[in-house]
């Protein structure tokens, strides 16, 4: 059995979390709620937008590559994995445990720009970055009128 410190502001804390990225995530007027209900933590990102692409990169210490599922549909990035839990026991010497273990869920609405054929994603150092490039930009064609 883990020992905790009581925080009484700890659930309300988190409940606010929760629904900042419902909010955050979700497409216009819809709430994504399926992210709340199906994943044990949710890894912190930054989403970065350059001149030619997207970055976004997920804290995802200890999640094997393997273990990471990434996949665009309908204009919606989803990133999805689990971190293994080791089990722990008090014999172990574990005083506190805070790291969340289970699985997580993400999804991001792409907007137009994005190239979903060349979308890439790596592990380095416990950071998985996905890579968005935008779509080249057709050039506008002027068009002669004839009278």
């Amino acid at each position: 059995m883990a020992i905790r410190r009581y925080d009484p502001w700890r659930l309300l804390n988190e409940l606010s979390t929760e629904i900042g990225r419902l909010y955050e995530t979700a497409p216009a007027g819809e709430a994504d709620e399926s992210s709340l209900a199906t994943s044990d933590w949710a890894p912190a990102v930054d989403i970065v937008e350059e001149s030619d692409r997207y970055l976004i990169h997920a804290d995802v210490p200890g999640v094997k590559p393997n273990d990471i599922d990434v996949h665009m549909e309908g204009g919606v990035l989803t990133i999805r994995g689990q971190r293994s839990s080791e089990a722990k026991e008090a014999s172990q010497g574990y005083k506190r445990v805070e790291r969340a273990q289970g699985t997580f869920y993400r999804r991001f609405s792409l907007p137009d720009s994005a190239d979903a054929e060349r979308i890439s994603a790596r592990v380095d150092h416990g950071v998985l970055e996905v890579v968005i490039p935008k779509q080249e930009r057709v050039q506008p064609r002027r068009i002669k009128v004839e009278g």
